[in-house]
């Protein structure tokens, strides 16, 4: 057996029973957990520059201990001299394990080393009880090497529950320690 992820342990023995007390379910299957994390980097750039999408996908791959995805135009904007099918960004989708050891590592060392950090919004729940935050930087993460990095580049992590509001998704994150901003 693999060792359980601090966070999962954290969710097993504290925040499913406080949510299934608090809300009061008559099931404990109905009690709100984690589904999945998705993180995305979009690269405008890569349209002029073919390097930065092997940099982007390789700091990705580090940040997250799986390979990304190569996401693709789905239709062409003349404008932005973007054709069909053209690569512009990546992703990964993390489940189970790595997705609580990734949620682990973004809440207790990579947010906490953003400049002038006051807490995360609590206003970007999308209605469902999933969450969105946006990173402006990848260097937050301790496995970037600062001198390896041709470019800052942004991401923006998506937290998938299974609750079916953003009142339980928002208490879901804050039991498992999200530092959400005071006085809201």
């Amino acid at each position: 057996m693999a060792i359980q992820s601090r966070l999962k342990q954290r969710y097993d023995t504290d925040v499913l029973p406080a949510l299934h007390k608090e809300f009061g379910y008559d099931n404990v299957m109905r009690v709100p957990r984690l589904a999945k994390v998705v993180i995305n980097i979009g690269l405008g750039e890569a349209i002029t520059n073919a390097k930065a999408m092997e940099n982007a996908v390789r700091d990705l791959g580090e940040i997250t201990g799986q390979h990304p995805v190569v996401t693709r135009a789905k239709r062409s904007v003349a404008a932005f001299k973007l054709r069909e099918g053209m690569a512009i960004g990546c992703m990964v989708t993390l489940r189970g394990q790595r997705m609580y050891d990734f949620l682990d590592k973004l809440v207790s060392v990579a947010l906490p080393r953003l400049r002038d950090f006051q807490g995360v919004s609590t206003d970007a729940f999308d209605g469902r009880g999933n969450y969105t935050l946006g990173l402006r930087e990848q260097l937050v993460f301790p496995e970037i090497d600062y001198d390896k990095v041709d470019k800052v580049r942004g991401m923006e992590i998506t937290i998938v529950t299974t609750a079916t509001n953003d009142e339980e998704g928002r208490r879901l994150l804050a039991l498992l320690g999200m530092p959400f901003k005071k006085g809201r």
